[in-house]
Parts: structure tokens; C-alpha cells; sequence
């Protein structure tokens, strides 16, 4: 026999991790764990065990969390932050330094406990998990180092409580805890009820590394001690998991005023043309769907394949498929491990038997919680397994003709958290790369993740990023502490003078005027009672014809910048030709003399976001390896805000620049109170070049309003800087659909810089990190 037929022929022998180390550890500390509090472990308590999945045997027992655990950890958290907060970015990158070593010096500890507890392949734990979770420290570490230089005038928002998966317990861990110490929060975690192992190691390593009481306190248990977690006194909630969970947090949070990020499900696109390396898109599909067993929220989950080469694509797809190894999670030569949990594997194996497509297993798993790699084909894009996440080894496929097509049916979804697409052509990737709704998009590769470049998704598959400078300040606030708003009350009047002709009140949808939908109208007083005009009152379906003209405007998001800075220029030279009107109307509204002020206030502010539309700039992401991770800033969509009350047309233009200015349509409602400068302003769009349905402006109640543009499907972000608190409204409707708001709620100072600047621009635009190999 020669050697070339030996290769061909010889089976892998086994090559199995000794899991002593990590058995001795548990069982030096009696296989039974209490929570970590305030630098210390509880005695342990009545709770629940932890099993290795591959086995069924019993790891050890753990502590549910109880509501006074719970209050005890963030009690905790609360007293350690000022000190901690107070060391300083330096002081504190010393710790997270130490703590980067220590996950060094145990690599091999946490890899096998990873690989006990979750069931995922020791090569997997060994080779991405456990060095992307140092590199995290490390890198958040030179965060916390550069923080007062880079990030001047933030400052820490305070307690954090953090919910992670059981799919990556420490790398989930490292992505949520790290930046939150490095910014000088401190942090109540809950891991997995399945996978809280290796956080209670890392809770042992943070002794050894000396890190102050309080600082990180970890609290295990079911869904219900995630459910106080959120609840508790925090000032950040940062989850991954469930879209469904994370719609549920939405609301419990809605109306509290504390930060919120979501990192959610997804059903991904793995996009292969024509002209792809078919043997390199195979082996991504292997590393997109089977990395982790498909336990992953940015798993490739749908295949969509150019007709061409379809069906030798599948036919070498299912050759490769019969060559994964599936098995003992601890041998070095398993492709595929173990299924999280009993419960998990029924939820796939039920998905997959409603399936009425073509399926084929990649031969059979051994017996216990295992489950084949698995190819469905011949679905429509509707069924439920083209839409619905199975967080599994189950890969569903269809084809597409066109790269038209192509995008259509990978926007196809609900979700919009990454995306994978493979040609050799640069052109045709490029191409298409920016047209998916996808917070992430792989060009010819897959599951490419670094410290250093954020991830996150849009649509309901949550917003916000963790990692890259972008991910550090979303755990952060401006120091400016903005008193609270209150309420701005309009003016009555008593009379109706005659006018020599009377003016239609209309509002301004889709470029045009238009009478509102329930044909009423307010009677506008200025403050000597005298009457000023009439202000149309729109309901819902006028915020339903608003949103539809502003979807059909989505060409304004391919201008350019600098094609969008000249109209915004143009709306600024219009505006002071008319700046005399304009101060006048405004002081007689509000019975102040500030109109003048106002007016030149609003010129500069459009002037400012014209010169950022071209200035607000993306990044390349110093990642390691031969590829370049583009963070671009993308606009949101269509973005509907309840407008300042109490500055009727600076508040109105400091709202709507920055929206337009990064590409997206807007939908506004203007100040409650003094409408009429709004509807002025109507005539300065009407003779600047604004597209119809960039801009639409409504009239009428925020409080009325407020739900309909926080439920509406159609959407992507709703902002609020109504003097009414509708924060609880907003937030709870736009957990429907996991939509983005951002409800201020304070008292800016709209002639300052506190009206402008980034902090805009961050909530108009989205990062999607495109990431492209390069060289050999």
C-alpha cells in the first residue's frame, strides 16, 4: 500500500485532552459553588447541577440566586464603583493586564472546563475561545489606558448587570466585562444556568489578581435570576441571548432610564456566486454552521448558492459533510461536540422534523446529546426554517440567479446580524456587501471576531456593538449632568382675529403639503392671546403615510456626502434670507426675545452637519492576520423624533441635520406647544433641492403620537425630546419589534454644544464591520 492510499484510507485515531486539572479544581472546591460577592464566595445554597452534555455526568452543584443574592451583588457593585471609577483609566488597565496574564497562565484550565461544561470541541475552547477572551483584557486593558486622552469628557455609567449565553460562557464573559471595568463601571454578571463554570474560575482568578471587593460579582442561576438582574438598581443592562428574551428585557427596562444594549439572534446568509473558490466556500460553510455545532447567533444558518454551480456545490457539500467527526467533545480530532442540553437538542431535532424539505444527515451521532451535521434543501424562503433561528447544526439552502436576487432573499429576514459572501471577484463582493442589513458581512471567509472590531447586528437582531472604541462607549455617559425636563405649556387665547386671507393648516409629507388625515386643526396663540395660526393635528395613519413616503425616499441614503452637505448648505442659505420672519414668528409664540438668536443658532447648526456628512468617518480596525475590518457608518433607515418643545425651530433643526445629513429620512414631529416655525420651515424645504419624503413633518400631540411611531414596523429608530415623558411608552412600544430609541429626557441647552456634536451622529448611523482577507 503506498502512502498516498495510506492517507486515503487510515481513520483518525483518537486523541483525547486530560480533563484532570479541571476535575481537580471543582473538586477542590467540593463540587458545590456558592456566588462570588463583594470579592468573595457565598456558602453554597439550595440550587441546581451543572452536567457535562457529552456525558450526562454531574460537574457540580451550583447556587440559584435568590432576590437578596441578587440586591447583595449590586449593593456590592454600587459601593465598590467610585473607587473604582476614581483609579483612574491607568489604575484601572493594571488590573485588566493582570487579569489577561492569568487567562494566559490557565489557558489550558479554562479550555478543558469550557469544553466539560458546554460540550463544544477542546480544539474550538483551546484555539478561538480562551485567546479571544484574553485578548479582550489586553485589549480593553490599552482602552482604560487611553480613556482620559481619548474619551474626554465621558465618564462611567455605574453598575452594570450583564446576562451572557451558554454558547461562549467565557468568551460572552470577556466581551461584557471587560469594557465595562475598563470604562470604571463595576458589574453584576449572571452566566448561563448550563455554562457557569468557567465564570466562577475567572471569579478565582480575579482574587489572585487582587481585584477590589465589589468590582465584578457574579450571581448564577435560572431565567429568573437573569429577570432580577435586570430589575435590580443597575444603571446599564447588556444581554445576549434571545430575540424573544431580549424583547421581554426591552419592556422591563422601558421608562427607567438606564442604558440598554442587545446582542440577539440571527438567521445569517452564507452567499456563494458563481465565480467563488467552491472548495474554500465549502470549508467556510463548514466553519459558518458547524463551528460550535451551530450553537452560534452569527452562524451562516442559510445557504444561498448561484444556480450555475448549485448542484455540484451540494453534491461536494455532503461529500465533506460525511467526513466531520462527531463525538467526545476532549478528542482533539472531533469536528462536531456535544448539544448544550438535553432540553436543546429536542428544540432541534422537533424543528427539523416539521421540516417538509430535503434533508440529509451526515451519518449518525453517537448516542446521548449529539446531533448530525444536517442540509435541508428545498425550502421556500418562507418556511419556518428559513426564518426562524434553530441554534443547531442544521443548515437550510436555496438558490438565486441573480446578484439582485441574491440580496433580496438575504434580507429576507427579521433578523440582521451577520452575513458571509464568497466570490473572486472583489467586485461583485463589494457590491453587494453594503446592500445587506447585516451589522457584520465576511467576504469570503466567516466567524472572523477581534477585541479590537465591533460586533453586533440591526433589526431584531438587537443593537449596539461590543468591542472597538465603539463598544467601550456605549459604557460610558457625557459628564454634563442635564437637569431633568419639564413639561413647556403653549398659550390660550380668548378671541379669533379676522385675517385678510385665511391659510390652510397642512403639514409636509413626501414633499408636498398635506391636510392631515382626521381634517382637525389647533388654534395657535402667541403669548399676548392673540392668535398666530392653525396647526393640523395628525394621527396614525398621518404617521403611516409619513413613514411610507420616507421609505420610498431610501435613494437619499446612496447620495453622497457631499451631494447631502450642499442641500444642507442650501437649507442654511435659504433659511437666513428668511431670518427676520422667522425671529419674529418665534418670539411672538413664545413670548421671549430670543428668536433672533434661535434663527442663527438653527443656520449654524445645518452648516455643522453639512460639514460633518463627509467628515464623519468610518475606520480600519487594526486586526490581527491578513485581512482589513472596515468599520463603516451607516445610516439607520427612517428615524421618527418627537422634536424639542421649548426651541420650536433650532429644536427642530438640530434634530433633523444630523438624521439627513448621515443618509436617513426622517419623520418629525414638531414642538407640541409652538408648531407654527415648523410649518414655516416647510417653505425653506420646499426651495432647498431636499428629496420628498427625506424630510416629513407632522403636528399635533407627542403623547398621541408617541406610540404609533414607537410600534410601527417600518421604522428603525425612534428619538424623543418631547417635554412630555413618554419614555416608558416609547420604549415599551418599540420592544415589538427590538427597534433602537433614544429618549433624552433632559434639559439641553440647544444654543450650545450640548444640541450638537457626535453624540447625533452615533445615534443616526449604524457600524457595519466589513471584514476582507487579502494576500496568501
Amino acid at each position: 500500500m503506498s502512502v498516498k492510499e495510506i492517507f486515503e484510507t487510515m481513520s483518525y485515531g483518537p486523541a483525547p485532552e486530560q480533563a484532570g486539572d479541571a476535575l481537580a479544581w471543582i473538586v477542590d472546591r467540593g463540587a458545590r459553588f456558592g456566588h462570588f460577592i463583594d470579592g468573595a464566595f457565598t456558602e453554597p445554597g439550595e440550587g441546581f447541577e451543572s452536567r457535562n452534555p457529552a456525558t450526562g455526568e454531574v460537574l457540580a452543584t451550583l447556587t440559584q440566586a435568590t432576590s437578596s443574592d441578587v440586591a447583595a451583588a449590586v449593593d456590592a457593585a454600587r459601593l465598590a464603583q467610585p473607587e473604582w471609577e476614581a483609579l483612574g483609566g491607568k489604575g484601572r488597565a493594571r488590573y485588566l493586564y493582570a487579569l489577561a496574564r492569568l487567562l494566559q497562565k490557565h489557558a489550558r484550565l479554562f479550555a478543558v472546563l469550557e469544553t466539560l461544561d458546554n460540550g463544544k470541541p477542546i480544539r474550538e475552547a483551546r484555539d478561538i475561545d480562551v485567546p479571544l477572551a484574553q485578548r479582550h483584557f489586553y485589549y480593553h486593558a490599552g482602552l482604560a489606558q487611553l480613556m482620559e486622552q481619548e474619551l474626554p469628557g465621558r465618564a462611567a455609567l455605574g453598575v452594570c448587570g450583564q446576562v451572557i449565553p451558554w454558547n461562549f460562557p467565557l468568551l460572552m464573559l470577556a466581551w461584557k466585562v471587560a469594557p465595562a471595568l475598563a470604562m470604571g463601571n463595576t458589574v453584576v454578571l449572571k452566566p448561563a444556568e448550563w455554562t457557569s463554570l468557567t465564570a466562577l474560575c475567572f471569579a478565582d482568578i480575579c482574587q489572585q489578581a487582587g481585584l477590589p471587593k465589589g468590582v465584578l460579582n457574579i450571581v448564577t442561576g435560572d431565567g429568573a435570576v437573569g429577570e432580577m438582574v435586570v430589575n435590580a438598581e443597575v444603571d446599564k443592562v447588556a444581554f445576549t441571548g434571545s430575540t424573544e428574551v431580549g424583547r421581554k428585557i426591552r419592556e422591563a427596562t422601558a421608562g427607567r432610564g438606564i442604558a440598554l444594549s442587545l446582542e440577539l439572534g440571527g438567521k445569517s446568509p452564507f452567499i456563494v456566486f458563481e465565480d467563488a473558490d467552491i472548495d474554500s466556500a465549502i470549508e467556510g460553510v463548514v466553519d459558518a454552521i458547524w463551528f460550535n455545532g451551530g450553537q452560534v447567533c452569527c452562524a451562516g444558518s442559510r445557504l444561498l448558492v448561484q444556480e450555475g454551480i448549485a448542484e455540484d456545490f451540494h453534491t461536494r457539500l455532503k461529500a465533506r459533510m460525511a467526513t466531520l467527526r462527531v463525538g467526545d467533545p476532549l478528542d482533539k480530532c472531533i469536528d462536531v461536540g456535544a448539544i448544550v442540553d438535553p432540553a436543546q437538542k429536542a428544540r432541534i431535532a422537533a424543528l427539523v422534523d416539521a421540516s417538509g424539505g430535503e434533508v440529509f444527515r451526515a451519518g449518525d451521532a453517537p448516542e446521548g446529546c449529539f446531533y448530525p451535521p444536517t442540509l435541508i434543501s428545498g425550502l421556500s424562503p418562507a418556511d419556518p426554517l428559513m426564518q426562524e433561528e434553530v441554534f443547531g447544526p442544521v443548515l437550510v439552502s436555496t438558490t438565486f440567479r441573480t446578484p439582485a436576487e441574491a440580496v433580496q432573499l438575504a434580507n429576507n429576514t427579521r433578523y440582521g446580524l451577520a452575513a458571509s459572501v464568497w466570490s473572486e471577484n472583489i467586485n461583485t463582493a463589494l457590491d453587494v456587501a453594503p446592500k445587506l442589513v447585516s451589522g457584520i458581512v465576511w467576504i469570503n471567509g466567516s466567524n472572523m471576531m477581534d477585541a479590537a472590531a465591533g460586533f453586533g447586528g440591526v433589526r431584531e437582531s438587537g443593537w449596539g456593538r461590543e468591542g472597538g472604541w465603539e463598544g467601550a462607549r456605549s459604557y460610558t455617559r457625557l459628564v454634563d449632568d442635564l437637569p431633568a425636563l419639564t413639561p413647556v405649556e403653549g398659550f390660550a387665547g380668548e378671541k379669533v382675529e379676522p385675517v385678510a386671507v385665511d391659510r390652510t393648516a397642512k403639514m409636509y409629507i413626501g414633499g408636498k403639503q398635506a391636510r392631515p388625515d382626521g381634517g382637525y386643526a389647533k388654534a395657535v396663540y402667541g403669548a399676548d392671546g392673540s392668535l398666530i395660526g392653525q396647526a393640523p393635528i395628525a394621527n396614525r395613519k398621518d404617521i403611516r403615510n409619513a413613514v411610507e413616503a420616507a421609505r420610498g425616499a431610501a435613494g437619499w441614503a446612496g447620495a453622497t456626502a457631499h451631494n447631502r452637505a450642499q442641500v444642507l448648505y442650501y437649507l442654511g442659505e435659504n433659511l437666513s434670507a428668511r431670518a427676520d420672519g422667522f425671529a419674529a414668528l418665534i418670539d411672538r409664540m413664545t413670548g421671549e426675545t430670543g428668536g433672533r438668536a434661535e434663527v442663527e443658532a438653527a443656520v449654524d447648526r445645518l452648516f455643522t452637519y453639512a460639514a460633518w456628512c463627509d467628515k464623519f468617518e468610518g475606520a480600519v480596525k487594526p486586526v490581527p492576520g491578513r485581512v482589513v475590518a472596515m468599520a463603516l457608518n451607516e445610516p439607520c433607515g427612517v428615524i421618527g423624533a418627537l422634536c424639542p418643545d421649548e426651541a420650536p425651530l433650532l429644536g427642530l433643526v438640530s434634530v433633523m441635520a444630523p438624521i439627513i445629513a448621515m443618509g436617513n429620512r426622517a419623520v418629525l414631529v414638531a414642538s407640541e406647544p409652538f408648531p407654527m416655525a415648523a410649518l414655516e420651515f416647510i417653505q425653506v424645504l420646499e426651495t432647498s433641492d431636499v428629496p420628498g419624503g427625506v424630510v416629513n413633518i407632522l403636528t399635533g400631540s407627542h403623547a398621541e403620537l408617541a406610540k404609533p411611531l414607537a410600534t410601527h414596523m417600518d421604522l428603525e429608530c425612534v428619538w424623543s425630546f418631547s417635554s412630555t415623558d413618554l419614555a416608558a411608552e416609547i420604549e415599551r412600544g418599540a420592544a415589538g419589534v427590538v427597534k433602537r430609541t433614544w429618549v433624552d429626557g433632559l434639559a439641553r441647552d440647544w444654543l450650545t454644544a450640548q444640541g450638537e456634536g457626535r453624540v447625533f451622529l452615533d445615534a443616526a448611523t449604524e457600524v457595519k464591520t466589513v471584514w476582507v482577507p487579502y494576500g496568501a
